[in-house]
């Protein structure tokens, strides 16, 4: 399984812990501030701030990371992904979104998240997540 599938599924089960673990130990996660700003301006170095920067998702119902595309070109990979966040049982906020990763000794060294679209869809039902 490539690091990027197994990032999204670490996230989906509420193990940041897990996920922070696939950096360097001073990798970067470079994220957005949306909707203002969609392009990655703030920075978390080290697997511990990675990690306190997932915090926030165990307030959702469930996250749903789907990796619609990936193209590697040696140490870098542009992974294509369609993140649902489910914020209640009726409200499905979804983020069309790009990770520009760095990788090193097959860890992730950098990962940048670039939004393009956010949508949000009414749902008719979410189950909860395993650990929300």
């Amino acid at each position: 399984m490539s690091l990027a599938h197994r990032y999204a599924a670490l996230v989906d089960d509420r193990d940041f812990a897990g996920a922070a673990a696939l950096f360097t130990p001073d990798g970067v996660l470079a994220v957005p501030d949306p909707p203002k700003v969609l392009d990655p301006v703030l920075e978390h170095r080290g697997r511990a701030a990675i990690e306190e920067s997932m915090q926030p998702l165990t307030g959702l119902v469930r996250t749903f990371h789907a990796i619609v595309g990936e193209v590697y070109d040696g140490d870098r990979g542009r992974i294509a992904c369609v993140a649902h966040h489910v914020l209640d049982e009726q409200t499905d906020l979804v983020w069309h979104l790009r990770y520009l990763d760095t990788y090193e000794n097959g860890s992730i060294a950098r990962r940048e998240l670039h939004l393009d679209l956010i949508e949000v869809r009414p749902l008719k039902r979410a189950r909860r997540s395993p650990r929300a």
